[in-house]
């Protein structure tokens, strides 16, 4: 495998025990996450990884991605803004509607 060209990290809310709790584990983060690996499979890009974290601290926005090396933060992600945000990735810009300020 190469080095992808992004990473995607994506708030699970996992805690050290290993519980998934927090506002984007309740609000469907994890089926995000499926989700996103489906729709980077589908438009057949290769140079992206996703991870799931532990939480992200900005709860108040979730569920929350991060694009990297960018440095991206979206908030309030559902699979309309993982399409936008893909899209961006794409097209090398941001999804500005979802950006966390």
């Amino acid at each position: 495998m190469n080095k992808p060209k992004h990473h995607i990290l994506v708030c699970a809310s996992f805690r050290v025990a290993g519980e998934p709790k927090g506002i984007c584990n309740k609000k469907g983060a994890v089926g995000l996450l499926q989700y996103l690996e489906t729709e980077i499979n589908d438009r057949g890009i290769d140079d992206v990884i996703v991870s799931s974290t532990g939480c992200l601290k900005l709860c108040d926005n979730g569920p929350v991605l991060v694009v990297y090396p960018q440095g991206d933060w979206y908030g309030k992600v559902n699979e309309e803004a993982i399409d936008e945000i893909l899209d961006a990735i794409e097209s090398g810009k941001k999804a500005e509607k979802y950006l966390v300020s």
